[in-house]
């Protein structure tokens, strides 16, 4: 992140939500995507305007020739979180589901803002593409129904990860014993044929290709590096996800805070598992080592995955009294 951007988030998170220098008296929030690629969660100070229950954001990039990154993140992954300053002087925090205007609307909403402020004509002004207008709408947890749909969501995605960490176990598995196997056969030094024939194509091609995916990882194959980082991602954007929902869930679950609060901190764990695995990955170790880190982090995401559905299902599926009169 840059330097700039990270003092204007920590000024905007220490203040309210207000700022200084260029940004001072501006209608500002920070918005936070989740990574197109690395599956990570990315803040970006951006300037809003209210239209009615939602807000719109400019996708401007000051007028440079490509849209910025947070635009092709919420293109992948439409589910953002928001954080706006309160009348209070406080920063509240809630999940919103990103909307890209298009055609008609999108030219109004646009001519709109660069008549309240004429920089937004400038950056137009400045290149060929198009600005995009994005509307954010806040998550709404108080249907019954969506309850229910966060439940559903959250066991599926469970179920999924937890079949991609199987895949991935069983694939570092086979690859230590085939590394085991070529060790045996060609001694403690080994031999150029012996390096080629460490990837599962035997090829020097699929060397190339797992040098491509992850620099440094020549004794796994390109498809088994990617798929290890392709976990990852997957579940920091899982967790990022979330983050973002549990303080919904928990204004509108308050006998769930505890729990809550245990997840958050079991969250921070296993990204912590996660880093030392990806900086395994990318310093070369052998699949042996990786296997060993991927069962160390398989347990605690059983624990969490199953603490996880033991508080929140329930709670999510469970009938609510209808108020009185």
């Amino acid at each position: 992140m840059p330097d700039f951007n990270r003092q204007v988030i920590e000024e905007f998170r220490a203040n309210g939500g207000r700022v200084g220098g260029m940004f001072e008296g501006a209608a500002l929030l920070l918005l936070t995507t989740t990574g197109a690629r690395s599956g990570r969660a990315h803040t970006n100070p951006a300037v809003y305007v209210r239209d009615g229950a939602r807000l719109l954001v400019f996708a401007s990039n000051a007028g440079g020739p490509k849209h910025p990154a947070w635009f092709h993140n919420l293109n992948a992954d439409p589910y953002v979180t928001v954080e706006l300053g309160t009348p209070e002087g406080t920063v509240e925090r809630f999940g919103a589901t990103a909307v890209v205007t298009e055609g008609e609307e999108r030219d109004r909403l646009y001519a709109e803002q660069a008549e309240r402020d004429p920089g937004f004509a400038a950056y137009q002004a400045a290149t060929d593409r198009l600005i995009p207008v994005v509307a954010l709408h806040r998550v709404d947890l108080g249907d019954p129904a969506r309850h229910r749909a966060i439940a559903d969501h959250l066991v599926k995605v469970h179920a999924e990860l937890r079949a991609e960490l199987t895949a991935l176990r069983e694939g570092l598995g086979s690859a230590a014993s085939e590394t085991a196997g070529t060790a045996e056969v060609t001694g403690p030094t080994g031999s150029a044929d012996a390096a080629e024939a460490t990837g599962p194509t035997g090829s020097a091609d699929a060397a190339s290709t797992a040098d491509a995916v992850v620099r440094g990882t020549p004794t796994l194959g390109g498809q088994l590096a990617r798929h290890c980082l392709t976990f990852c991602g997957a579940l920091h954007a899982h967790h990022h996800n979330e983050d973002s929902a549990f303080d919904l869930l928990e204004r509108e679950f308050p006998e769930l805070s505890d729990s809550l609060d245990r997840m958050r901190e079991e969250h921070k764990v296993v990204a912590r598992t996660v880093e030392e695995l990806e900086a395994l990955l990318t310093s070369g170790a052998a699949p042996a080592t990786l296997r060993t880190e991927v069962d160390r982090l398989a347990t605690r995401l059983e624990e969490h995955f199953a603490y996880e559905e033991a508080q929140l299902v329930p709670a999510l599926t469970r009938s609510r009294p209808e108020p009185r009169n």
